[in-house]
Formats: C-alpha cells, structure tokens, sequence
C-alpha cells in the first residue's frame, strides 16, 4: 500500500468520525446518512443546526461562534465544518467537541454540535500560604468560584504562584493544582492548591572579580535588591529575587556609567547553592577605560545663543562623562534645558546628544536641536470634579486657552488644585495632548474627588474634670447658596468658602464657642481673602470651699492617714462669681503678591478682644478683677511653595508677623510709676508690640521623594512700650504638646516634646505668674509615608528639637537651648483632619530635674 493511499484512508476515517449521525448512541451507525467521499466534495445547503452538551450557554451564542449558518452552502467535508470545530477547541472551554450530520436529504443537511464543557469551580483550598498570602494571590492567579478551569488556566495558576513566591525569597518552592469531583455538584470541581515554600533563599555572598574603578561597598550600594549578609546591609533585604538580581545588574552598569566607564558590562554571571537556603552569586565585570567630555557643541538653537545653554547645561570640558547627568539636565531636571524651552511655549522642544568623535579617553558632543514653534493652548478641561464648581477650580489654574504653553505654568497648576484641598493630591496628572501639526496643545486636568469637611471629637482634662469638644469645618461652603436649598449638604455648598464652628465644654465650670468664616477670593475674580470670625470663652473657678477642704484632706492624709469622713460633695463644686471670661471678633484681609514673585501673601487683620476677670487666679495673671480690652493689628508677611499641604515633599514656608496696639501709655496722662494704680486700671487697655518669624524648608532624601527632610525654625518677641504697662495677655507658655484643656485667648501656648506642658515657662520674679516673653525653636524632622491613601495619609517620623523660652531680651541665650529627640507617627483622615502621637526624651534639666520621657497627642495642630 503506497502513501498517498494511506493518507486518502486515514482522511477519509477522520471526516466520517466527524459526520456520524446519532439516533440514540453516537456509536449506533445503522441509521447514519451515507456521505460519498470522492475527490470532489459535494455541496450541501445547511437546513438545521442544534446544539447539545452546552446548558451553560445559549444556543444562538454557540451557533454564531461556530461560523455555521441555516442556508449556508458548504461542502461535506470541508473546510467550513473543520475551522468550526477549531474555534471550539481554541476556545479552550469544552473538553470535547463533533459537530455531526443526523439528516441528508433532497441537497440539505441536518447538523449537530454535540460539546462536552469544561468543569467548573466549586470551592478553591489553598494550602501552605498565610492568609495575607492568600488574600494577594487571590488577585492575581484569576480563580473564581463558578467559572470554568483549562488547563492553560491552571498552568496559569501555578506560574503566578511560581514567580509570587520567588518575589517573596522563596526560590525552590514547589506548586502544585488539582481538581477533584464535587459529589454535590454535577460538572464542578474542588480545586486543592498546594504549595510546598521550602526554605527561603537569601544571598550568602556576592563574589565580584574585575572591578578596580568601584569598590566593592559602592557596588553593593548600587545593587539596591540583592545584598549578602555584610553589616552594611542589616536594614536592607536579603532574599534573592530573580527578577530584582536582573534589574540590579543593570543599576551596576548605570553606576559605572555614571563615573565616567561607559564601554562598562558584566561578562558573565552565575548563582550557585550555598546550602538549601542560600546561594552565592558570581559575577565578572569589565570596566574599560574611563572617559571625560571634551567638545560640546550646539546646533539648530536660535532662542538662546550657545553661551546661554553651556551654562544652563553645566557641564564643562574635563567633567568625567556621565551619561545620565547629561540626559537629567537636558530632559529632567527642574532647571533643564527642554524645560527652559517648554516654559517659553516651545513644548515640540527635542534635543538628541549625539558623539561626534571619541578620542583616547575624551568625547565630543554635538546637541542637535529641534526648536520647533511654540505651541498654543486650545483648549482647557476638567474631569472628575463632584466636588465644587467648575468656576472655582478655573480661577486656579494657571493655564489658560490662547496662551503659549508653559510647563512651568502646568506644575504650579497642579499645586494650587492641591491647596485647595478638595482633590487627591497624589493623583492629580495632566493629560497632554499636543498637535504638532496645528501647533496647539489640549490640556485635561484628571481629578479625583476627596471629602475635606471635618468633624472633630476630643476629649480632654482640666483642672475640674473632663472636657468634652466638638468641631465641624466646612471647606466647601456657599453663602451664595443660603436661600438655595438645592445646594445643601447640611450647609449650602459650591464655593470653596471655608465656615468652622466649635464648641467645648465641662459643664458648669467652662464653656467656649467660636465662629469663623473664610473667603479664598473676593468678588471671585482676584485671589484676595476675607476672614471674619467671632469667639466667646468662660471659664469659672473652683469654690474656695473646695479648696479648704482640699487642703484640709491633704495636711490629715500626711498627718493622720486617709479619712472617711471627706466630703466628696465638694469634688465638682465651682464658684460661678469667679470666673475669666473672653469675647472677640476679628476681621482680616490677604492679598497675593507678584513681587518679589507670587508665592509671597501679605495679611492683615483687626481684632478686638475683651478680658472679664473676677476674683480670678492670682497665679495665671498679675490682676484678679477687672476688664481689660485688646485691640490690635496684626500684619504678616508670608511666602509658602510647598506642593502638598498634606504631606509635603518639597517646598519652603516662611512667615514674617507684626501684632501691634496703640501705645496707650504715651499718650492717656496716666503716670505708670504710680505703685497705688490698681492692675484693673494698669492693664484696662492692653498695649504691646509682637514680633513672629518661622521658617519651614522640605528637602526630599529619596529619587522617590517618599523621605523627605523638614527643617523648622521659630522665633517670637512679645515688646512692650513702657516698662510700667509690659502686657501679661499674648505672653508664651512652651512645654508638652502645645494644647491647653482650656481655650485661653490670652496665652500661646508652644509645644515642645519631651518635655511636660508649660514646664520650660519661666516665672516672673515679681507677679510669681508663669509667662514668657520671647522663645526661640528649631526642628529637624525625617518622614516617611507608610500610606498617602484618599481615605487615609499615615507617616512616621524621627525628630530632634532644641528651643526655650525666656523673659525677655535681656535675659535671652541663643546658646541656652533644651534638647529632646523621639519619634511618632501622623493619621491624616478627611474626616477628622489631622492625629497623631509623639514620644520624645528631654535630655536637659528644667528646675533641677531631668524631663525624660513624655508622650503627645496630636489633635490638628503642628507641633
């Protein structure tokens, strides 16, 4: 028998496998259409498609998928019914397929698809995997309860697995999936994952041979994912990875590279079992020599003359070549070259270094340039604001249609949208799309939505037990809105308008409330801000009873011991005849500057306080009794650049204050040398000058910026006029965490950690009151985000203080500091605003005794 007789017979078995007729059994073959197999096919109009062993599809789908069609001509065999039957076995979803002829009759045929699925997923055990483990590979295998397995989904299965596991150290691990009947469910099954992690391979050593220009430290620095157990590494991973060992490789040559040995690569490689958890890694370098720039030359630049470019470029003939500085200050950086150009509208910039001549160890560099028009914008979108109006996020953006492009101008976009406080700060990006070909460029601005209203309950203790708070602060009010009822959520909104209301109380004995509303653009066209705000506090003492009977209580505890006979009624009993009281209103207005450059805001508000004293503590103030009016002008000159008011990465803060009173003194007849003038009359109008700076820089450590450095310094001055009326209200009270259990609208209160609340106050020699009137402050802080989360930013932080507080002028040391150092932690919740706790050491002696340890709490201010 020859071959060609051979194939026509096995072609001829596989077709009339495929066009069985059934009537009953597949294998019945005595009611089978006879089907003549000749050279050429003949043709047969289909009449009937019908589709059996599918009940989890429709069978139209099915029909449809397979190509085949009621009325179609096809040829028996053929081509039509073979690709059907491709489709279903590529498909990868059924475990058998035919397609069969139940009828041939008058040139017409009856077709069958008779398909066996796939099972599916009943229940999914995975065994020897934490369950964090499992909640990630969860994700990422693509198992779900209810769909159909393949194998190509199994063996899916096991490679994410696989290389999961490998990412984790685990280099040996053996994975292993099966699937097994479900008695209870007909066509299912239980799919057992099985992993065996073995022990987790680390790197025991790193072998390098070759290497002269880097040492092996700087070598092991650079290789940032692979490290062996040197004690340099004792807070970097030891695992190895695969995948990481690949990309490390090529951060060593980028490292040489960057030194000046461009021709530098790794010869060859290998890693080797140490024992069953380790391996050593062996890798050979060739440096090659080391190359230096020569000549560099600029061609097609007709903005800048060539002089102009070297400088911005800063790189000079005999620096050692470093390809990637060269590409960061062509492309990257912020000062850059394309960035010089991309701010003068030039954004279709390109610049390509291309070496002209390499000569013994130097290069000559000629920059082709393509300069191009300067690009218009045209048009300026927004999208995925819910938040407020549109109108009020346009005001902030500094691109506008008509203008040339600025990339400059793109970024201080970004960070404006980010003061607002009502977008995600880490994902606010700009869609670019620029049209070489008209010269224009659209601009999206993606934003994504945030709730910044707050709600704040806190809970502290004084010296009459505890003190309950509330505060609510809307950042997207509208006043506008007052009579729309349309626009509320719970308070009109719409207009990035900022109201803020607390309360707080004890009950009987103290009692605060303030109001206050802030206006980010007058009229809405310039962004000049007015403030109002109105407070009232009343705090009462604690009867004189209660503090006989306190008194009385100690002497027979140190005298006698305990008795029982205390009288606990006292315990909460307050004096209301006694008692400080405050009432005040302010109103301000800021105004942003375009010089020295429009960071800078200059703010000035009038405020008038009112101080009712009665029979009051001789301790807090000088006076007991009386009523005694502040009315002052507070001027500030202020420059902030910070890009995130959340967690900041980079930027500067820094302020420059002035509150101010009439010198009453000068001009009221009043003699203040005169012992016999009461304190009421003294003090009845207050008069000071207060001097404030405070600087704040934000210095990233990381190419991520994720660490970041902040440097604080803070400097205040409460002057007076005349010796005889120095003012005992705006005095400092520094120590702890700068919160008081109590509003005192007539005290500032100054933190600083490691040491008790007040304790670095000093004593007045004549009042025998606590008050200080000038303190100086300094702050190196190290953060790091552990989540910068929409719904909540987390960072730790490690900080060293040095400050202290003083009398006065005369009495103030620069060199006299307290010093304390600790760490914490800050939880910024939309919600809530911003927490957090400190612990912090103080080191120095205050009164004699050493602070030592103390923990702060953090509730929305700065310490």
């Amino acid at each position: 028998m020859n071959y060609k007789t051979l194939f026509l017979l096995s072609l001829l078995f596989i077709f009339n496998q495929l066009l069985v007729a059934q009537s009953g059994e597949i294998n019945d073959t005595t009611n089978l259409p006879v089907i003549e197999y000749s050279n050429a096919a003949p043709k047969y109009e289909i009449a009937e498609i019908t589709v059996s062993g599918a009940d989890n599809y429709e069978d139209f789908v099915l029909i449809g998928f397979s190509g085949l069609a009621v009325g179609d001509i096809i040829n028996v065999p053929g081509t039509a019914i073979t690709n059907a039957v491709k489709r279903f076995w590529k498909q990868g979803l059924f475990s058998d397929v035919k397609i069969l002829a139940t009828k041939i009759e008058d040139g017409k045929i009856w077709l069958k698809i008779d398909l066996k699925e796939r099972p599916r997923i009943s229940e999914i055990n995975y065994n020897g995997l934490k369950k964090s483990e499992i909640d990630d590979l969860e994700i990422r295998v693509g198992l779900v309860k209810g769909n159909q397995i393949t194998p190509n989904i199994s063996d899916r299965a096991k490679t994410v697995i696989e290389k999961y596991m490998e990412e984790k150290g685990f280099l040996n691990v053996l994975v292993n999936v099966y699937q097994k009947n479900d008695p209870k469910k007909a066509g299912h099954v239980i799919v057992d994952i099985n992993v065996d992690k073995k022990l987790k391979t680390k790197v025991h050593s790193i072998n390098i041979t070759g290497n002269n220009a880097l040492t092996f430290n700087q070598i092991n620095k650079a290789m940032k994912k692979t490290n062996d157990k040197n004690w340099r590494n004792f807070f970097r991973t030891k695992k190895f990875v695969k995948e990481e060992f690949e990309k490390d490789k090529v951060a060593l040559v980028d490292k040489y590279n960057e030194v000046g040995y461009r021709d530098a690569y790794i010869v060859s490689d290998s890693v080797a079992a140490f024992d069953e958890k380790s391996v050593d890694i062996f890798m050979k370098i060739d440096e090659g020599k080391k190359y230096y720039f020569r000549n560099i030359k600029w061609i097609g630049n007709t903005i800048y003359p060539y002089e102009y470019l070297d400088a911005v470029l800063n790189i000079k003939k005999g620096d050692v070549y470093n390809h990637k500085n060269l590409m960061n200050r062509l492309q990257t950086d912020d000062d850059a070259v394309s960035k010089l150009y991309q701010n003068r509208g030039y954004l279709f910039f390109q610049v390509d270094p291309v070496e002209v001549q390499i000569y013994k160890d130097s290069i000559d560099l000629e920059m082709r340039m393509f300069e191009g028009k300067p690009a218009t914008i045209n048009e300026i979108g927004i999208k995925g604001n819910t938040r407020v109006y549109e109108h009020v996020v346009r005001r902030e953006i500094r691109t506008k249609p008509g203008q040339l492009y600025s990339q400059e101008d793109v970024m201080r976009t970004l960070r404006e949208l980010a003061q607002m406080g009502h977008f995600d700060q880490e994902k606010l990006v700009p869609d670019i799309q620029p049209d070489p070909e008209n010269g224009t460029v659209d601009i999206t601005y993606q934003l994504e939505t945030k709730g910044s209203d707050q709600i704040e309950f806190s809970a502290g203790w004084g010296s009459t037990g505890v003190v309950g708070s509330i505060g609510l602060k809307f950042s997207n009010f509208a006043i506008q809105n007052l009579f729309r009822p349309e626009t509320y959520r719970i308070v009109p909104q719409g207009e990035g308008q900022t109201l803020s209301l607390n309360a707080r109380t004890n009950g009987d004995s103290y009692s605060s409330f303030s109001l206050s509303f802030l206006e980010p653009w007058l009229g809405g066209k310039r962004p000049n801000s007015l403030s109002a705000s109105i407070y009232y506090s009343t705090q009462s003492a604690i009867s004189e009873r209660y503090s006989s009977n306190l008194s009385s209580l100690y002497s027979s505890y140190y005298t006698s011991g305990y008795s029982s006979g205390y009288n606990s009624s006292y315990i909460t009993e307050v004096d209301p005849e006694r008692y400080m009281r405050t009432i005040g209103a302010s109103l301000g207005y800021g105004k942003r500057l375009s010089w020295p450059d429009d960071y800078f805001t200059f703010y000035g508000e009038l405020s008038y306080q009112l101080f009712m004293l009665s029979n009051w503590y001789a301790g807090y103030f000088p006076m007991t009794d009386g009523a005694f009016n502040n009315l002052s002008l507070n001027l500030t000159l202020s420059r902030s650049s910070i890009d995130n008011p959340i967690y900041t990465r980079s930027g500067s803060a820094f302020s420059l204050g002035l509150k101010i009173t009439p010198p009453y003194s000068s001009f009221n007849g009043k003699d203040y040398t005169d012992e016999d003038m009461t304190s009421a009359e003294r003090y009845k109008f207050i008069e000071y000058h207060k001097w404030t700076m405070s600087g704040k820089t934000f210095t990233p450590l990381t190419p991520d910026n994720k660490l970041v450095l902040m440097s604080r310094v803070m400097f205040s001055y409460l002057g007076h006029y005349n010796e005889n009326a120095k003012s005992p209200f705006e005095a400092f009270n520094m120590g702890g965490d700068g919160m008081s259990s109590y509003t005192s609208y007539g005290t500032d209160y100054i933190a600083m950690r490691g040491y008790e609340s007040g304790a670095l106050t000093p004593v007045n020699s004549t009042t025998g009151t606590y008050m200080g009137y000038l303190y100086d402050k300094f702050t190196m802080e190290l953060r790091y985000p552990l989540s910068l989360e929409q719904s909540a930013t987390i960072y730790a932080l490690t900080f060293v203080e040095a400050g202290n507080c003083f009398s006065g002028i005369k009495d103030y040391n620069p060199f006299d500091l307290k010093r304390t150092a600790g760490v914490g932690v800050r939880i910024f919740l939309p919600m809530f605003g911003m927490m957090g706790i400190d612990w912090g050491y103080g080191f120095d002696k205050v009164n004699g005794t050493t602070s030592g340890s103390q923990f702060h709490f953090v509730l929305g201010q700065e310490l």
